[in-house]
């Protein structure tokens, strides 16, 4: 079997073990919970949708392309440690702003909910992007050490 047949059976596998998966999930969602239950779930995961492609998504568009002028000043590896530390904000704030939102709205339960969450979310961005600006200048220096002739005298 050739390279590209393998992957393509691979492909084909993974895809119908995803497909057969999504099928018990949905059958289990439907079998196990309330309408109103299986609704709000649909509505969750709609939503989850929308603010990929209309917030995520273009927020880290623009941030790379902001990062690709400022690449021609960088090596690519460090642009790339750069994206990859906006994508991880992004993906932090996703995940937390339900919970600022819930925590400002209140709940019954006092024992959930109980974190003050949008200071916590505020110090993960400033610990994120001091990790991301510390990583990537060690690997543009390093960089720049490999690429220089050498001085030495042989």
């Amino acid at each position: 079997m050739t390279g590209t047949r393998r992957i393509l059976a691979a492909r084909v596998i993974l895809i119908a073990v995803g497909v057969i998966g999504l099928a018990v999930g949905v059958r289990t969602l439907l079998d196990t919970q309330r309408t109103d239950q299986v609704v709000g779930v649909a509505v969750f995961l709609l939503l989850a949708i929308l603010v990929h492609d209309a917030i995520l998504s273009p927020v880290v568009f623009a941030a790379g392309l902001l990062l690709r002028k400022a690449g021609r000043r960088m090596p690519p590896g460090a642009l790339v440690i750069v994206q990859a530390g906006v994508v991880v904000m992004a993906v932090m704030t996703l995940v937390v702003v339900p919970e600022i939102r819930a925590r400002a709205i209140g709940n019954e339960n006092p024992t959930i909910l109980i974190a003050d969450y949008a200071p916590r979310l505020a110090l993960m961005w400033v610990a994120t992007a001091v990790a991301t600006a510390v990583i990537a200048a060690l690997y543009a220096r390093t960089r720049r050490q490999k690429d220089r002739p050498s001085v030495s005298q042989h």
